[in-house]
């Protein structure tokens, strides 16, 4: 049986000793180094389509790999939900499923499933709010290991029926939620909701201050979305089905510190709902179960400052004025710290009683 020890840095680091032996790092995500990448596919016909049970299509990617070039067979298709949208994202999110019997020895070995970030528009600001939200995930991988890992790319779109110029932008790619569960020695758990009293406390109070602090309310690790069988709205669980439970969140472009130009338009009825004009604008959307947890969290994220913002400082692409912009925004959430009793205050005003 699982222990209920959460491997959290700072607070616990180590699973219990019961646990499944965690697998060792695969290539794509033990380095955060930019990997350049070509993908040549017949992408004009791959967008064109734009519901949730899009067609593969076969193309290849191309790895620089340093001394040599590795060409890896992969099916794409299109992923998402908002940014399917055309009228949000001209280039969607992509998922790119790779054959396990050919990724050996290439970057992608050990890979299945990976989804892909890409640029959405053709546009600067476009592109650096995605590498923004890339830098979302790391902050994350620098306060727990039990979440998403993410891997930027410079990437070179080829179309292979020539119906659209070449394009090289930067995108990022997401380690899957089976593999997140295989490197931490838990279980991916299709389930269509989780139990407050199943998830790991430690985890959730951590989940829920990282959220406050990227600007993040649209999210939940108890429910699934309306119309979908599968836990949870931009969150995945893993763990044990007997518990704990832990949420991996994801989708950032609807956060405070993305602030993605669609954002409000799209978020507007919930922001009036929580009484908040704009993503901008924090809103704590934790239990109050996790209220003696909280001031732990704090202190971590005190301890871990120079390491997020070095993070963001050191982002190969990011604009120096858009850099800027996102070390404001951590900051002011290191200003409101300032003055911990307050900001617990804050949270216990509007925290969620379970």
């Amino acid at each position: 049986m699982h222990s209920t020890v959460t491997p959290i840095r700072g607070l616990m680091l180590v699973l219990a000793a019961a646990a499944p032996v965690q697998a060792q790092e695969p290539p794509l995500f033990a380095s955060n180094d930019v990997v350049a990448l070509t993908i040549q596919a017949p992408l004009e016909q791959i967008f064109s389509h734009r519901d949730q049970e899009s067609e593969e299509y076969p193309g290849v990617v191309v790895v620089d790999a340093g001394t040599r070039l590795d060409t890896v067979d992969v099916d794409i298709r299109t992923r998402g939900r908002s940014r399917l949208d055309r009228r949000i994202c001209r280039f969607p999110p992509l998922r790119l499923d790779f054959p396990r019997s050919r990724v050996a020895g290439t970057l992608f070995e050990e890979q299945d499933k990976v989804k892909l970030v890409t640029h959405c528009r053709d546009d600067d600001r476009f592109e650096q709010d995605m590498l923004v939200e890339s830098l979302a995930y790391r902050i994350l991988t620098v306060l727990t290991d039990v979440g998403f890992r993410v891997r930027v790319a410079r990437i070179t779109y080829e179309d292979t029926d020539g119906e659209r110029d070449p394009v090289t932008r930067y995108g990022f790619l997401i380690e899957h939620e089976e593999a997140v569960a295989a490197r931490t020695g838990w279980r991916y758990l299709p389930v269509p909701s989780v139990s407050p009293e199943a998830s790991d406390p430690r985890h959730l109070a951590l989940l829920e201050v990282y959220q406050y602090m990227i600007g993040n309310t649209d999210w939940s690790a108890f429910a699934a979305d309306p119309g979908s069988d599968e836990c949870c709205h931009n969150t995945k669980p893993v763990g044990s089905p007997a518990g704990p439970v832990f949420a991996l969140p994801y989708d950032f472009d609807i956060t405070g510190l993305v602030d993605a130009p669609y954002a409000r338009n799209l978020y507007q009825a919930n922001l009036l709902q929580l009484g908040i004009r704009t993503v901008r604008d924090r809103r704590f959307r934790g239990l109050c179960s996790s209220e003696s947890l909280w001031p732990q969290v704090l202190g971590m994220l005190r301890d871990r400052r120079g390491e997020i913002e070095g993070l963001i400082r050191g982002q190969e692409g990011l604009d120096p004025e858009r850099r800027d912009e996102a070390l404001e925004y951590i900051g002011s959430f290191y200003d409101e710290l300032e003055d911990e009793p307050r900001l617990l205050e804050r949270f216990r005003e509007v925290c969620i009683p379970v």
